[in-house]
């Protein structure tokens, strides 16, 4: 809608040729911008449908997004690893199979900060 109004405003017409279209007539127009409203309400009702679904699957006590990759006991190992000086980040996240950015933010997300004390 925002660019065939561009184009509108510098006297330029659009026409769809599968739609059967033509902005250069009122005609045009209104099917252009009728098109338009229904396209706008379509979406203003999924996104509706979209935030009471997640709301009445929070209410449900279900959370979206990814599970985290680390347990609580994990992260308990990693930060007992972590104290010991001859042990580095890195080889710790090889151990749980990780990276170090998804370690430090198990680390973080428990309450760890690095270093260790």
């Amino acid at each position: 809608m925002e660019i065939v109004s561009t184009l509108d405003n510098r006297g330029v017409g659009f026409q769809s040729l599968t739609e059967n279209i033509d902005t250069v007539s009122a005609g045009g127009k209104l099917v252009f911008h009728i098109f338009g409203a229904l396209a706008e309400f379509e979406h203003s009702l999924i996104r509706e449908r979209t935030v009471a679904g997640l709301a009445a699957a929070r209410a449900r006590g279900r959370k979206g997004g990814r599970k985290p990759s680390m347990t609580k006991s994990d992260v308990r190992k990693a930060a007992a690893m972590l104290r010991d000086p001859q042990v580095t980040k890195t080889e710790v996240a090889q151990h749980f199979m990780l990276s170090r950015v998804t370690l430090n933010n198990s680390l973080k997300r428990h309450g760890y900060q690095y270093p260790l004390p």
